[in-house]
Formats: structure tokens, C-alpha cells, sequence
């Protein structure tokens, strides 16, 4: 016991004095920028020097011990396990997305906010002191030692694999985009940049480097979150408390909403949004002829351009549109599938700041409540069952210490989650008071800056020169990391924030990145294929998937999939609906057996991806087909009840387990009684 308190008051030490090098680092930067220090040079500097910050942890930290690479040695302090725990999970969604989310969708957005943090209720409640008394290392561990076997193990083993993958290409993306921006480099190239920080902090000491390396990545990315938002606060209220405050911005947002929203311009650009709509609508419905009658119209345009000697600008645009345009009628139709949406989506006006479950009708309004409800839903119940979240707990001393690491994790987190709301509004301030209404010749550089990330577009409709809120288009990612820019802070700011960005993605991908390397290596090599092998042998096996993953995950990131929010939505969906019925019953329910676990994840796992597939548009789906109007991000409210169902079903339908995994149950459920040894598993 002396000598854990011992190693905490160590810890804190160390951290405390790295705090205050780290803010004194971004002082010195703030009074180089003062000095002529060029923003080149700025980006360079945080996004290298942070890097090589974790990379010396995770060289310092490098191990060839098998409890030390899987579990950390078991010996990570509950405050520390909470800050990493935080880090782990506060990932790029959180940081980058989900401030983005709450721009764009107002009340709606506070889902996120509600269920990620009433997911960690759950995980103090019903998983983590369980877990941590059954012991091992992986959470298909627990499948397999609960429901008898390697089917169960191996059913866990892809379900742990599929959501941390979807997980990771999320961060692994959100690396590309703060490194190709802060670093003027090509967005894959951004990608393997951030990739080799990842690698050196996973690689080479696992557990045990990536959680050291989450607890400076906290600091990091608490930091840069707070700073920007702190001098909004004190700029747009004189009070530098944004929680505290952005009520009384949110009223002006309200205000200027009733103006901006009815405003002749924005009625006219919102018709013509309309009518583009249907013109795609027609286009596709007279699919093949109206591709090649499109193609023949803009070679004809093209001719009569040159021959009246247009700018060559204008012959230029036109060249390169006609080299855009769809090759087959199949191509034809997806493409102006997604146009006709995005047109239709821009022709219908944003939603209200402050107004909950918005709808032109009330079956609209009852939809958006829905949707609200599932989601939050399946966020709070994907929290609770995420592999990497839960493989943090096996890393403290006991069972006391991984109720009080999940105690500490939920206060880190709300640092951050009470502040998202405050940095939606300010942004949206400067957003609606500075930026729309402006003439397209004067309109700020970060708009520029972001266009070239391809995060930030504009159309002047209507060509009247002025920019309408409906003309301009911003991805929801983009609203964290320009912040800075938007309100006019210095660039050293910008750099900060780009930095805690680069952390939360680092974090969490460091940790998804260990989760699949060791459920390959462990459940998969280890447990099924060779129960003989050495330890060197199974950590080999580790890093050499490590690797293997981090690259694929790269690849599949450079394609630009989708948003981060909806790819690691569709990853707690997963993990919701695979996990989180077998983990509870198999903890509170003794007659829960092998054929109810298997059944009921392989049901809940399919009929959500089947959903998704079913329903979004980047796998070809449709909304047409959707349940009860629900958005595929929340599909697996419908896999974890039909997972519930099926292994209760199942389950009593068949043998019940024998008394030894009875008595498993037990050990893990009630306290340590005197001559009561764990059974073997």
C-alpha cells in the first residue's frame, strides 16, 4: 500500500511539473508570434513537439513483460486511470466533432453530450468493478471464460475488432485533417505523420506506454479546449466563464435568427436550393438518356465559349465540370442522389438554436424526438460495452480503485462536455454576426484557408455577391479547429487548439489500436491457435498486427468515408448491440449459457449493420427504408433489445451452464468472502 501511494505522489509530481512546462511552452510561443514568429513555424512547432512528447513516453515506457504490455502491471492509480481513461475516450468526435454537432443541430445535439456521459453511469454500475474482479486481459477473455469456450471468445473477438476498427479509421482521419492543415501537407501524407506518433507509443511498451501517454494527452487537450473558448467568453461577455455565461449569447443568437432566417435573400437562395432539387430529381428519373443530353449541352456550351472568346477562367471551370461529370448511368444516379440531398437539405432552413425537437409538422417534431431518444439510447448503452474503454479498468490495483478510476473519468470528461455547448454558441455568434451578410470579395482568410481542406464551401446562388447563411456550407468538423481563426485570435491559439485535437485523436487511437492487436494476439493466436506459445512469441505476434491494423486503418481513412461523429456513432452501435447484452447477463443472470451469448451477439451485431447498410447513403441505402424513421447512427437500438431477447430465449430454451460457471458468477458479483477461492476458469 506505501508503496502505491508512494508511485501517486511520484505521478502527480512528475505531471504537475509537465503542466507547467507545457504552459509555459505555448507562452513562449504566444511571445514569439508577438515578435514576428511566422504561423508556418507556429503549426510546425506543436504539432512536432507534442509528437515527440509522447514518443519519448512511449520509448521510456517500453516493455517486454507480458502484464506490463497487456494491463500496465496492473498498477495505474485511480486518478491517472481516470485522466487516461478520459483521454482514451475523448476522442477526436468529442473534441472535433462534437462542439460541430451542437453548431449545427442545436438541442439535438446535446444526445451526445447526455448519452456519452450517462454511459459512464453505467460502465461505475454494471461492468467495471465486475471486470476488474474477474481479472485477465481482453474482454473476449470474458466471453470466452463466462460462456464456456472459443465460439463465444471468437463471436467477441470480431465484434471487438469491427467497432474499434470503425473507431479508429475515425481518429486516424481526424489525424489527417489537423496535420494537413497546421502543416500545409497533403492530407494522406498528414495521415501516416500522425500514424508514426501513434506507432512509437503503442509499439514498443504497450499498456503501459499508451497510458502514461493518455495522461499528457489530457493535459494537452483540456488545455487547448478550455484556452479558445475562455477568451471568447471573456470577449463576447467580459466574464471568463463560458459555462457559465453563453446563455445570455444564446439569446442574441435567437434574436438574430428571427432575421436572418426571413430575410428575402435567404428565402430566394433556399428556393433556388428547391428547385436545383428537383431538377436532379428529373435527371435521375430519366436516367441514361439525360447523362448523355447533359454531356452533349456542355460540349455545345464549351464550343460557344471559345468561339466568343470567354475568359479562360470561365472556359476552364466548364472544362474541368464536364470532366466531372458521371461516366455511366450508375455513377449518374449515386452522384446526383447525394446532390439532390445535399440540395434539398440547404433549400430547407437550420434548425433553431434553443428549440427542441424541431419540425415543420408533428409527426416531424415526433420523429426528431425519436431520434434524440435512440440515439441518446445507444450512445449511453456503446459507452458501457466499448472494448478499449473497459480494458482501462483491468489496469488498476482493485476492484475499489476501478469504481473510483470511473469516478475520476466522469469528472475529466465533464470538464470538456459542460464546455462543448458554450463553444457551439460563441462560434455560432461569430458566425452569424461576422460572416454571413458579407460581400464574397472581403470575406475572412480562414474561409479560404479551410475551402482548401475541403472543409469549408460557398456558391453564390443567386450571384448577388453576398453571402447567405444557406450559400455557405461548413462541415461540422471544421467548427473546433477555426474557431480561433474565426474570432480573430492569434495564430499561437489556432496551433494550441490544433495540438488538442491531435492529442484526443492520438489517445483514442493509441488505445483502439492496442485493443485489436491484443484480442489477435491473445483470443485469437494465444487462446485458440497456439496455447503453447512463449510470451516473447505472443507479444511478437502483437506488434506485428499492430502494425499491420495501424496501416489498413490509414488506408481506409485516406478514402474520406464519412464524418467522425457518424463513424464513431456507428461504432458505439456495434459495440452496443454485440457487447452489451452478453456482459451484463453474463454478470447478473447465472442461467445466461454459450448458445444464448453467441446467438444473441451475432443477432444484435447483424440486424445492425444490416440497418446501416440498409439506411445510409455511402453504402447505398436509403432513408426510404428506414424503421420508424430512425438515422442509422442509432441502429443499434434495435440490435441490444433483440440481443436481450434472443439470449433470455436461447438461453432458456437449452442446458443451463454447469455449477462451475455458476460459481464464476458469483466470485465476480460479490465481495471476496474468507476460504472462497476463484473458481478456475
Amino acid at each position: 500500500m506505501k508503496r502505491n501511494a508512494g508511485f501517486a505522489r511520484r505521478l502527480r509530481r512528475y505531471y504537475g511539473l509537465y503542466t507547467l512546462s507545457f504552459a509555459l511552452f505555448v507562452v513562449l510561443l504566444a511571445i514569439g508570434e508577438s515578435m514576428g514568429l511566422s504561423q508556418q513555424v507556429i503549426g510546425h512547432v506543436f504539432l512536432f513537439v507534442t509528437i515527440a512528447i509522447y514518443a519519448t513516453i512511449g520509448v521510456m515506457s517500453r516493455t517486454s513483460d507480458v502484464s506490463e504490455y497487456y494491463v500496465a502491471g496492473r498498477r495505474v492509480p485511480a486518478l491517472f486511470n481516470g485522466m487516461a481513461t478520459a483521454a482514451d475516450w475523448m476522442s477526436a468526435a468529442s473534441f472535433i466533432g462534437l462542439a460541430g454537432t451542437l453548431y449545427f443541430s442545436g438541442f439535438e445535439g446535446l444526445a451526445f453530450v447526455t448519452g456519452w456521459t450517462g454511459g459512464f453511469v453505467l460502465v461505475a454500475l454494471l461492468l467495471a468493478p465486475y471486470l476488474r474482479k474477474f481479472g485477465q486481459y481482453t474482454i473476449p477473455d470474458f466471453l470466452g471464460a463466462r460462456y464456456q469456450g472459443n465460439f463465444a471468445r471468437l463471436v467477441g473477438l470480431a465484434a471487438a475488432v469491427l467497432a474499434s476498427f470503425v473507431y479508429l479509421v475515425a481518429q486516424i482521419y481526424g489525424v489527417g485533417l489537423v496535420t494537413s492543415r497546421f502543416v500545409s501537407v497533403e492530407f494522406e501524407i498528414g495521415l501516416f505523420i500522425g500514424l508514426a506518433g501513434i506507432l512509437v507509443c503503442s509499439f514498443l511498451g504497450g499498456m503501459r506506454a499508451v497510458t502514461w501517454t493518455q495522461v499528457a494527452q489530457y493535459v494537452i487537450l483540456i488545455i487547448a479546449y478550455l484556452v479558445p473558448v475562455v477568451i471568447l467568453s471573456y470577449k463576447l461577455t467580459g466574464i471568463p466563464i463560458p459555462q457559465a455565461v453563453y446563455g445570455k449569447v444564446l439569446q442574441e443568437i435567437t434574436a438574430r435568427e428571427d432575421v436572418l432566417l426571413e430575410a428575402p435573400t435567404e428565402l430566394e437562395v433556399r428556393r433556388l436550393y428547391a428547385a436545383r432539387a428537383q431538377d436532379l430529381a428529373d435527371k435521375i428519373a430519366a436516367l441514361p438518356d439525360s447523362l448523355e443530353l447533359e454531356r452533349r449541352r456542355m460540349i455545345e456550351q464549351l464550343n460557344r465559349m471559345r468561339l466568343d472568346n470567354a475568359p479562360a477562367r470561365d472556359i476552364a471551370l466548364t472544362e474541368r465540370a464536364l470532366r466531372d461529370l458521371p461516366r455511366t448511368p450508375a455513377e449518374a444516379q449515386q452522384i446526383w442522389a447525394r446532390a439532390r440531398l445535399e440540395a434539398l437539405e440547404r433549400s430547407k432552413p437550420p434548425p433553431r438554436h434553443a428549440e427542441a425537437h424541431p419540425g415543420a409538422t408533428e409527426r416531424e417534431s415526433a420523429i426528431a424526438r425519436n431520434n434524440f431518444l435512440a440515439l441518446m439510447f445507444v450512445l449511453m448503452v456503446g459507452t458501457a460495452a466499448l472494448p478499449h474503454i473497459l480494458m482501462r479498468y483491468y489496469t488498476t490495483p482493485g476492484v475499489m480503485e476501478a469504481r473510483r478510476s470511473v469516478m475520476w473519468s466522469l469528472f475529466f470528461i465533464f470538464l470538456l462536455y459542460v464546455t462543448a455547448p458554450a463553444y457551439a454558441v460563441f462560434a455560432k455568434w461569430e458566425v452569424y454576426h461576422n460572416v454571413v451578410g458579407s460581400s464574397l470579395g472581403i470575406l475572412p482568410d480562414w474561409v479560404a484557408s479551410w475551402g482548401r481542406v475541403g472543409l469549408v464551401r460557398i456558391e453564390d446562388l443567386n450571384g448577388d455577391g453576398i453571402l447567405q447563411l444557406a450559400e455557405l456550407s461548413l462541415n461540422t468538423d471544421v467548427i473546433v479547429l477555426a474557431t480561433p481563426e474565426i474570432a480573430g485570435l492569434p495564430y499561437v491559439v489556432s496551433g494550441l487548439v490544433a495540438a488538442g485535437g491531435l492529442a484526443a485523436a492520438l489517445s483514442t487511437a493509441d488505445g483502439l489500436l492496442l485493443t485489436i492487436s491484443n484480442a489477435l494476439s491473445h483470443d485469437l493466436y494465444y487462446k485458440v491457435i497456439n496455447p503453447q506459445a512463449s510470451s516473447h512469441r505472443r507479444l511478437v505476434i502483437s506488434k506485428s498486427q499492430l502494425l499491420v491494423v495501424a496501416v489498413v486503418a490509414a488506408w481506409v481513412a485516406s478514402l474520406r468515408p464519412d464524418n467522425i461523429l457518424f463513424m464513431v456513432g456507428l461504432a458505439f452501435s456495434i459495440g452496443a448491440s454485440a457487447f452489451f447484452p452478453a456482459l451484463v447477463l453474463g454478470i447478473f443472470w447465472k442461467r445466461a449459457n454459450r448458445p444464448g451469448a453467441v446467438a444473441g451477439m451475432l443477432v444484435g451485431l447483424a440486424v445492425t449493420i444490416f440497418y446501416v447498410l440498409r439506411t445510409h447513403p455511402f453504402f447505398g441505402g436509403s432513408m426510404a427504408h428506414a424503421w420508424f424513421d430512425i438515422n442509422p447512427i442509432s441502429a443499434g437500438v434495435f440490435g441490444v433489445p433483440l440481443g436481450f431477447a434472443t439470449i433470455v430465449l436461447v438461453s432458456l430454451l437449452t442446458r443451463p451452464p454447469p455449477q462451475e460457471i455458476q460459481d464464476l458468477v458469483d466470485y465476480v458479483r460479490y465481495p471476496d468472502v474468507p476460504g472462497r477461492s476463484r473458481p478456475p476458469l
